[in-house]
């Protein structure tokens, strides 16, 4: 029960965004919460590493998702992020910033935050604990959306830890709004993204989410990839794109196996992924900090997965970007 009805998408939605959705084409790393050594969010660090990764070529940022802790930190502190990066690289880079918290108040007032910065558009997940039904959901998501009536809006599909997934009734009924411009799909089937594709009839762009399988999401039709371990290696994850793009499918594999054994790795410490990315970030001179607590720091016992993180990722760029 509450589910909205299914509806099919304008043909006219399709010629009005062709254009508009070129922007969202390509490598977009989820930007890191960075702290000061008490572990509060630190300005001048989050302004060195969105300058650092402006450097590296990727076509924008996806700024307090999941990556960037943002369950975790308090209303002010992701827009004290947010604002550092704007100032850092706004106008340079394509910037998405997500806005969801688990109440509307706040989320709108994120929402409203986030235009009056200037970002490209905004994102939200769904609001979790609780189980909505989908008319409640795609209200959450308008109301947000209504904050910021001048910036486009991009649902964050994650249901393996929000709980809920995005369905094709619930997508149709999003397309009635004007601002709605796409999908960060991080549900783990590719045809997710085909589906979505499909539903939007050319009106949206779908964003890879699972970094392990962005080849597979590019030739499913995603329009690029919003991924929590591309700041580790965004030089990999741009050649990637590139490969997939040129039709260079088997070299496409080949580099996204090793980075899926790169990710395996990370995913081997006892301390959060997320804190040995910023350890591999503080060895090339850019300090994030660590994490914040209740996720994990890295202990002593880490240090061999962090360099056999750090000698994976040399021999990959050896080998594709040579």
């Amino acid at each position: 029960m509450g589910a909205v009805k299914d509806q099919t998408v304008p043909r006219k939605r399709h010629t009005i965004m062709q254009d508009k959705l070129t922007k969202y084409k390509g490598i977009f790393p989820a930007f890191y919460a960075c702290y000061d050594d008490a572990g509060e969010i630190s300005g001048s660090r989050t302004q060195a590493l969105a300058r650092h990764l402006l450097a590296q070529g990727v076509q924008g940022l996806y700024v307090n998702g999941s990556s960037g802790e943002c369950i975790y930190l308090d209303v002010q502190e992701r827009m004290t992020v947010l604002e550092n990066v704007m100032e850092a690289v706004g106008g340079k880079m394509v910037i998405i910033a997500h806005v969801a918290a688990n109440n509307t108040r706040d989320s709108k007032t994120l929402a409203r935050h986030a235009q009056k910065r200037g970002v490209d558009a905004i994102a939200a997940i769904p609001p979790i604990f609780f189980r909505l039904p989908e008319h409640a959901i795609a209200r959450y998501w308008n109301d947000i959306s209504s904050a910021a009536p001048n910036t486009d809006f991009i649902i964050y599909n994650i249901p393996q830890l929000a709980g809920v997934s995005l369905t094709i009734p619930l997508l149709n009924e999003m397309l009635k709004n004007p601002c709605m411009v796409g999908v960060k799909n991080s549900s783990m089937p590719v045809q997710d993204i085909q589906m979505f594709n499909d539903a939007g009839n050319g009106a949206i762009t779908v964003f890879n989410g699972p970094d392990e399988q962005l080849a597979g999401g590019l030739l499913m039709g995603a329009n690029g990839g919003i991924g929590g371990t591309y700041a580790a290696m965004p030089r990999l994850y741009v050649r990637l794109y590139e490969l997939v793009q040129d039709g260079q499918v088997g070299c496409a594999a080949r580099l996204q196996n090793d980075i899926c054994r790169i990710i395996y790795q990370m995913c081997a410490a006892q301390g959060s992924m997320y804190a040995l990315i910023k350890e591999l970030l503080r060895r090339r001179g850019i300090n994030c900090g660590s994490v914040r607590a209740p996720l994990v720091p890295l202990s002593a016992q880490d240090k061999h997965q962090v360099d056999a993180c750090e000698k994976m990722i040399e021999a990959a760029t050896s080998e594709y970007l040579a």
